[in-house]
């Protein structure tokens, strides 16, 4: 990001992003330090087949957030910067109370959906009856992730990042002590599985940032407005949702299919059962993790992007998109190199020494690669967001998805995990040049 700091001619809000994206910098960088530790300690808790038990459930979690919450926030962060800029603060307010019921309606939906069929998402869909009971746990925490994440992308479209890093590193702290505490005592709890421990953690952790965020927000939330105001506000954030959040559910839905289908297509690599189960929870909860460490401060910069974006563009001044787009995007870039660098170099010592593990370290490895696109295509899809292309970014996101899959299910069964990680490459790569084409196009248009 010093890039962005020394450029000679300050582009318009850029102190304002660069203000922003350090404070949740900050906070995603003491995150996922918190995290990155967190993990390790889960790996040796539970052992490679519970990691694997663990990540299954995630992807199940990830498909109601996306019809959630995910898509929505983007929007109701757009709306209400371009309501910011325009000085029109009260129906700013209006988007967020509709935001609130429309989220939190279908989490609550989603969490009785979840817990009466939670047998037959375990057996059917995940291809694991012992999902079952961690389904019906994980389901409670779609409401309070829903309030959090709403009121997260109000105060980021208002550029406000104080309240959404507080509670960012409030759910992880609470999440991480929660887990300690019920792992501590899970032989007085008898949980069914172990693992359980960690999902109780991971409600805590939402529910700690869903108080806290309603406490900071009580007097915005009192005069979101009359209903007959709510309601045009709502079909307008359905309206520029629907596209974000058939994207994040066409993605959910690919780790879906992968949580589901690499331990199967393994087996028919010749490796048992528990042998293709460790092997994914190696992959998916020691080395995937591990990667995505330092896409804290890209992370940041894509948040930041989509209400930054969508100021400039409310402001006509079109002119200062172009610029904008290529110090962000060679920055993440060349970070990127830097850190494929640093993994292609560590990797195998950070697998033994920090995993007890070398399969995890030759994981590290080959994953290093795709950081440069992986760090870039994040920002870049943030600003095509911004711009409201995002019927755009959900059809390169089918694309990529459609290697994602071919991956999993033509070259796993012929070269191991090795062949999925290709083809994780092969959509980073693919993503990142045609999302950086529409970024131009977009501006150009």
């Amino acid at each position: 990001m010093s890039q962005i700091i020394r450029s000679r001619k300050p582009l318009s809000g850029m102190s304002s992003l660069v203000r922003g994206t350090v404070i949740l910098t900050g906070a995603a960088i003491l995150t996922r330090f918190m995290g990155f530790f967190f993990r390790i300690f889960l790996s040796r808790a539970f052992q490679e087949e519970g990691m694997g038990l663990y990540q299954l459930v995630f992807p199940v979690y990830g498909v109601v957030l996306s019809v959630t919450a995910a898509g929505i926030q983007t929007a109701l962060s757009r709306m209400v910067a371009a309501h910011t800029a325009l000085h029109q603060d009260g129906e700013a307010r209006v988007c967020l109370g509709a935001a609130l019921i429309l989220s939190g309606g279908l989490s609550l939906g989603a969490t009785v959906a979840v817990q009466q069929n939670a047998a037959w998402i375990a057996g059917r869909f995940l291809g694991n009856p012992d999902c079952a009971g961690l389904l019906t746990v994980l389901s409670w925490a779609f409401p309070p992730a829903s309030v959090h994440s709403c009121i997260c992308g109000y105060y980021l479209g208002k550029k406000g990042t104080r309240i959404p890093a507080q509670s960012q590193l409030l759910e992880q702290t609470i999440r991480i002590l929660s887990v300690w505490g019920f792992y501590s005592a899970r032989d007085a709890l008898a949980f069914p599985e172990p693992v359980t421990a960690a999902v109780l953690g991971l409600i805590c952790g939402e529910l700690a940032a869903a108080f806290y965020s309603i406490f900071s927000l009580r007097r915005a939330v009192a005069a979101s407005g009359r209903l007959s105001r709510l309601v045009p506000a709502g079909i307008r954030l359905i309206r520029l949702s629907a596209p974000l959040s058939a994207t994040r559910l066409l993605l959910s839905l690919l780790q879906s299919v992968e949580a589901a289908s690499i331990p199967l297509c393994l087996q028919q690599s010749a490796l048992t059962a528990s042998e293709a189960l460790s092997v994914y929870g190696t992959f998916s909860g020691m080395a995937l993790p591990c990667i995505l460490f330092p896409s804290a401060l890209t992370g940041s910069v894509s948040t930041m992007l989509v209400p930054e974006v969508a100021q400039i563009q409310a402001a006509r001044s079109r002119r200062e998109l172009k610029p904008l787009i290529i110090r962000v995007c060679s920055t993440c870039f060349l970070f990127g190199i830097f850190c494929m660098l640093g993994f292609f170099i560590l990797g195998n010592w950070i697998g033994r020494f920090l995993f007890h593990s070398p399969e995890a370290g030759q994981f590290i490895l080959t994953l290093s690669f795709i950081c440069p696109f992986l760090y870039t295509n994040g920002t870049l899809t943030s600003i095509l967001n911004g711009l409201g292309k995002t019927g755009t970014t959900f059809l390169i996101s089918a694309l990529s998805l459609g290697i994602r899959i071919g991956g999993v299910f033509f070259l796993i069964p012929r070269f191991s995990i090795q062949g999925y990680l290709w083809g994780l490459l092969a959509s980073q790569l693919f993503t990142s040049a045609v999302t950086l084409f529409a970024a131009f196009r977009a501006v150009q248009d």
